[in-house]
């Protein structure tokens, strides 16, 4: 009698291990919930904003630069085209 009352909580141990730990058992309970980006509160908070920000600066700062070197450069070919006449 001792060994079936043994092999049936043994049984029943093992069920309820099944159940709390087995497939499935992290969408009944909700113990992983799903990775979730920070909330966003203002512009300054926003990685892909700031980083829009930075890159039209740079292209910004670039058109600038090479405007800045065509107008050096047709001052040269003026220059050169005064001297040679």
């Amino acid at each position: 009698m001792g060994r079936v009352l043994l092999i049936l909580l043994i049984i029943l141990a093992v069920y309820l291990m099944w159940r709390a730990f087995g497939p499935g058992s992290a969408e009944r309970y909700g113990t992983r919930a799903p990775e979730q980006r920070p909330a966003i509160k203002g512009p300054d908070d926003d990685e892909e904003f700031l980083w829009n920000i930075e890159k039209n600066r740079f292209k910004e700062r670039r058109a600038k630069e090479e405007a800045e070197r065509r107008k050096k450069e047709e001052e040269e070919r003026r220059k050169r085209r005064e001297e040679g006449s």
